[in-house]
């Protein structure tokens, strides 16, 4: 079934069956990889986007349930705060290997648009749903405050 969705500000015809995940036809149709599988069930926030700005699992949102949204992956996050995030990540030198980072940062993205100014408490309780195998939340909340801040000035 052809359907038609807006990635990153142009609007995509894409062939996909009903129930298929938004992930697959990010990373398999539109070749943008940067939105990761991590465990295909919502929990760990690899495969983040944003739907009308909003945080979402894209392992979880069928093809057919974006099509009424703006959809924005990594390669797309560009706002004012997603580049003060994508700026406070290199200095803050969260990445280890990397492989949740786009979902980190899109989370980061949504958590600072909401909140321009969150506690530590905040940070937390946004950000527990995505996890990071080389344990780097350290460094993914100092990036955050620093980003904030960044916001902020």
């Amino acid at each position: 079934m052809q359907y038609e969705i807006k990635v990153n500000g142009k609007t995509q015809k894409v062939e996909a069956e009903p129930g298929t995940p938004l992930l697959w036809v990010l990373r398999d149709e539109l070749d943008m990889t940067g939105t990761k599988f991590g465990c295909g069930v919502a929990s760990c926030g690899a495969c983040t986007v944003h739907l009308d700005g909003t945080p979402s699992r894209a392992c979880q949102t069928f093809i057919e349930d974006a099509v009424d949204y703006d959809i924005t992956t990594i390669e797309g996050a560009e706002t004012k705060v997603a580049k003060a995030v994508q700026e406070a990540w290199r200095e803050e030198d969260v990445v280890q290997c990397g492989y949740c980072q786009s979902g980190q940062i899109m989370s980061a993205i949504g958590l600072l648009t909401e909140n321009p100014s969150p506690s530590e408490e905040d940070i937390n309780s946004y950000m527990n749903g995505n996890a990071c195998r080389c344990a780097t939340y350290v460094r993914i909340k100092s990036a955050i405050k620093r980003a904030s801040d960044k916001l902020e000035a």
